[in-house]
């Protein structure tokens, strides 16, 4: 992966992978004093999703003249009202020194296609799953703000090989410890079970890695 700082970079990112991002800045692979977050579940409002970005790019500049977005390309920002305005649109109109990850959506970070696909096969025999990070589970009723049981019922047992946590961060493990009660209920609600499966945080390293660089050849 080689040597790459971070120093003179900000990282925006979306809430949900706080986690992830703090425990890479704390071993030191992420060199940098600048963390900046949107609030998690965003995705279900693009407009404010989109006014809380600006505004962390525009706190990061004032420090910082190059950051890294951790925002997925496909799933966390769809504009049905216009549907040509994508993420890469918004990123694009904040100017050079701004870059944004490249992947489709948080599950996507952590790993793969082809590592998701092995996954499921491995724990849910091939059925269709439903991906979440760790974050899905710490800031459930902001990622499902709004969301009954009856749209629950209507999203998450089609689900049939279940949900899983890619969990870099022993964050489930430790949630169904000292809250079983409540990590039960969570499972009853989404009428699905759910488990974790440990991953490292590389993949997520190798693409900060290839926007760092990026940025360093400006």
């Amino acid at each position: 992966m080689g040597s790459v700082s971070f120093k003179d970079i900000a990282i925006v990112s979306c809430g949900t992978l706080s986690m992830e991002l703090k425990a890479l800045q704390k071993e030191g692979f992420l060199d940098t004093g600048h963390l900046l977050f949107t609030t998690p579940g965003l995705h279900q409002d693009i407009a404010e999703l989109e006014r809380q970005l600006v505004d962390r790019i525009e706190k990061a500049r004032r420090s910082v003249e190059k950051v890294i977005v951790v925002y997925g390309g496909k799933f966390c920002y769809v504009n049905a009202d216009e549907p040509l305005r994508t993420m890469s649109v918004i990123i694009e109109e904040q100017g050079p020194g701004v870059t944004r990850i490249d992947a489709t959506h948080c599950m996507d970070m952590i790993a793969d296609e082809a590592q998701r696909d092995a996954i499921a096969q491995e724990l849910a025999g091939g059925e269709p799953v439903w991906w979440m990070t760790p974050g899905w589970v710490k800031f459930r009723h902001k990622v499902f703000q709004g969301w009954d049981k009856g749209l629950a019922n209507e999203n998450f047992p089609k689900h049939t090989g279940g949900a899983i946590v890619l969990d870099a961060v022993g964050y489930l493990d430790q949630y169904m410890a000292e809250k079983p009660e409540e990590f039960l209920e969570y499972c009853d609600w989404m009428g699905i079970p759910m488990q974790a499966y440990p991953v490292t945080l590389d993949r997520f390293k190798s693409l900060l890695t290839d926007q760092a660089r990026k940025l360093a050849a400006l």
